[in-house]
């Protein structure tokens, strides 16, 4: 009975200090919480956090505005690079296009129809790749000279067309994606004015007056 007695009184001594300990960390944690004390300003401390807040989303939107510009830098770079691999590319089957251009304009006799079916196929299957690729013919003939868009190796008298009209088409010009990549070469008309065609037959002959 003596030992069931001793292992009560020190179950009831060790209960007595948990509890001791417990109310102990509970008026620390009071005290710790009396400690951390409002500004004395508290509408000033919330104005300086609301400033601080914008401050760090204003640097926010500038690294995104930073980010998108570079995104669209690298973007543009490489558009402009194969652009300029497919414009070397396409200006070196330029030849090749008049090539077959010329073949089927200037037919021969005695050439089996066949063979410009054939001229005719692939012309048009080249020309189709090329037009995917951004290539753009320019119409020349019965347009207005273009010095932008022409080359004039040739200046005809031609009645029935405009002054510096393009009467013939010596070889075909073409755009890259909206830009010029070779200028056409044509033959331009130039008309005289009707007054001086007029004068000209008004005028006496020297010899007949005399």
């Amino acid at each position: 009975m003596t030992d069931e007695k001793k292992i009560m009184e020190d179950s009831e001594l060790s209960g007595h200090a948990a509890k001791g300990t417990a109310s102990e960390e509970s008026k620390n944690a009071g005290s710790g919480a009396q400690q951390a004390e409002l500004p004395a300003d508290l509408p000033a401390a919330y104005q300086q956090l609301l400033a601080e807040k914008q401050q760090i989303y204003d640097r926010l939107l500038r690294k995104q505005a930073e980010i998108e510009n570079v995104r669209k830098r690298v973007e543009r770079e490489k558009e402009d690079f194969l652009q300029h691999a497919t414009m070397g590319l396409i200006r070196a089957l330029l030849p090749t296009l008049d090539s077959l251009e010329r073949g089927l304009k200037h037919r021969e006799q005695g050439v089996p129809g066949k063979y410009y079916e054939g001229l005719e196929l692939i012309h048009r299957e080249l020309l189709e790749v090329l037009k995917r690729a951004g290539l753009e013919p320019l119409e020349s003939e019965g347009k207005v000279f273009d010095p932008h868009l022409h080359q004039a190796v040739e200046i005809v008298d031609a009645e029935g067309y405009r002054d510096h009209e393009v009467v013939e088409e010596l070889q075909r010009g073409y755009k890259l994606r909206h830009r010029l990549l070779r200028p056409a070469i044509v033959k331009v008309a130039i008309s005289q004015p009707k007054e001086t065609a007029a004068g000209s037959e008004d005028q006496p002959d020297e010899d007949e007056n005399e």
